[in-house]
């Protein structure tokens, strides 16, 4: 219907200036480009553009992580090694992207480089704080890996579940342009949460739901799980176009992949809610809220487009 339409590239309607136009924004630091090796070096990040030379790449957003990212990353780190032990030929790399965090966060980073070697873990340290989507995006930019996982700090999500969004992946048709994404979700457990909250939070919960619904997003009923898998020529696209840097970016990437028919499954995960959040309620849900608001207004008037995937200052 004509409330739920992709505008296509080139679809530019003047007007409604008052938006903020213009394209996505990839320039980065030049100090954003290089990564420490495990004795101090300074090594060039790779390019999404460039040919995958792993099997997986895991891009770990971190801001203000220094208390919880150690036991997601002894989680992760635990679960690659082993299954690289079972699997000689499956190869990975983790990617901290520290968004301009104040406290230790990088050095606590840089521990796992230290200790695996920068093939495997490499910290990417943003010069300002850009917000989650943001970092995930800048991370996935310089990722090596066929498939690419976003994964919470925080540990929040079993880190082992990567198996089940793995064969969500395979359960739909990624031919002929090997394009899907596969989202954990916490779905099945929303009768729970429901249960533990206050009336007020779980109207905020249903109401932004509804906005993803009416603006946004068909049929994924859980949009914000930090848990996606995505094949790297669905990331190369569907990051190429983000333009929400802060927390509504997950709705505006799936908005993106709807768009361009890439097909998305969404899979059951084991999730614990973990103290610290960095979401602060109610301002949050609000502010969301307006995001999608936003987004939705810009692809309408074509503010925003849809980009063709383009190399990286």
């Amino acid at each position: 219907s004509s409330t739920y339409q992709c505008i296509p590239v080139g679809h530019i309607q003047r007007g409604m200036t008052h938006l903020t136009a213009g394209m996505v924004d990839l320039k980065r630091h030049e100090k954003e480009t290089l990564f420490p090796t495990a004795t101090g070096e300074k090594e060039p990040f790779p390019s999404l553009h460039d040919p995958s030379s792993l099997e997986l790449s895991v891009i770990v957003p971190a801001y203000n992580e220094e208390l919880r990212m150690p036991v997601m990353m002894e989680e992760a780190m635990g679960y690659l090694e082993n299954r690289q032990k079972q699997q000689p030929l499956f190869t990975y790399e983790v990617i901290v992207v520290d968004d301009g965090s104040s406290d230790q966060t990088t050095e606590v980073a840089l521990r796992y480089t230290r200790k695996y070697g920068a093939d495997k873990v490499r910290v990417l340290t943003l010069v300002k704080n850009r917000g989650k989507g943001g970092a995930v995006r800048m991370g996935t930019l310089s990722s090596r890996g066929k498939l690419i996982l976003m994964a919470d700090a925080d540990g929040a999500t079993k880190f082992a579940d990567v198996e089940k969004v793995e064969a969500g992946l395979h359960d739909v048709n990624i031919k002929p342009e090997n394009m899907a994404i596969s989202c954990g979700s916490r779905a099945h457990l929303e009768e729970e949460a429901v249960a533990s909250r206050s009336m007020f939070r779980t109207f905020l919960m249903y109401g932004f739901h509804f906005l993803v619904w009416f603006f946004c997003v068909r049929g994924i009923k859980d949009t914000q799980c930090g848990f996606k898998l995505f094949t790297r020529e669905a990331a190369l696209k569907t990051f190429s176009s983000l333009h929400v840097e802060r927390w509504a970016f997950d709705v505006e990437l799936l908005y993106i992949a709807q768009c361009f028919k890439i097909p998305i499954a969404e899979v059951a995960v084991n999730w614990t809610e973990i103290e610290g959040s960095k979401l602060v309620p109610v301002w949050s849900w609000l502010q969301m809220g307006r995001d999608l608001v936003f987004i939705r207004l810009r692809y309408i008037t074509g503010a925003w487009r849809l980009e063709s995937p383009r190399k990286t200052d």
